[in-house]
């Protein structure tokens, strides 16, 4: 009864922990046709077997190599699941032809290429067209550096439109430092595109330049240390 301890004698604890290792719903039934303990809940025993550690030793996952008990069974019918079958010859929703193209939330080009997926393996993937296009003519894109749209509009794919850039200058583009590149008057764009540039390679002169003297430190500290 909730609310209530449940009192079990010796004989009962021993047989319990002697069959622990049956499915809960076996040892409730089991129990109760041996005790006649009619008022035991198989909550009970659960908890009972929980707090003891009595535990059933099965981890709810198959084993290595152990066969799935549906195995070779045709799955019932089910009218309600039926409806939602894919149709012979039915075409999929997501299915693109190659060549089909469509925007991103991004305001980004996206295309149907016939080009492995590098994830799945299929025949075709979506790729960026402006990458995918750039790529064609120019290679890989380097580690390290993103394509930029020189013109500030994402749909305008052709690859002179695109420049490619350390992966460091694209914060400093954004609004971010208050440039925003990509709605710049098209007059301005070059000018914050070469500051950029520039900014960028003064951090990484700087960079360099600290970390020669930071070695140099570390390199001559332990001699003047130990003249002195």
């Amino acid at each position: 009864m909730k609310g209530r301890a449940i009192l079990w004698n010796a004989d009962e604890l021993v047989w319990i922990e002697a069959h622990c290792t049956l499915p809960r719903r076996d040892l409730h039934a089991a129990f109760v046709a041996r005790f006649g303990r009619a008022d035991v809940a198989q909550a009970a025993i659960h908890g009972l077997c929980k707090r003891r550690r009595w535990l059933t030793g099965r981890t709810g996952t198959f084993a290595k190599g152990a066969a799935p008990m549906n195995k070779g069974k045709r799955m019932q019918f089910n009218a309600a699941s039926a409806a939602t079958w894919f149709k012979k010859g039915q075409r999929p929703a997501n299915k693109h032809d190659i060549g089909h193209e469509t925007i991103n939330r991004d305001g980004y080009v996206r295309i149907c290429v016939a080009e492995p997926n590098p994830w799945t393996g299929a025949p075709t993937h979506m790729a960026f067209k402006h990458r995918w296009l750039w790529e064609a003519l120019n290679g890989q894109v380097p580690k390290g550096h993103a394509l930029k749209c020189l013109d500030g509009d994402r749909t305008n794919t052709d690859p002179a439109n695109w420049g490619l850039i350390p992966v460091a200058m694209l914060p400093r583009l954004n609004g971010r430092f208050g440039r925003d590149y990509d709605a710049a008057p098209d007059e301005l764009k070059p000018v914050i595109m070469a500051t950029t540039r520039l900014e960028h390679q003064a951090r990484k002169v700087r960079q360099a330049a600290k970390g020669m003297t930071s070695g140099s430190c570390s390199f001559f500290g332990p001699r003047l240390r130990h003249r002195l």
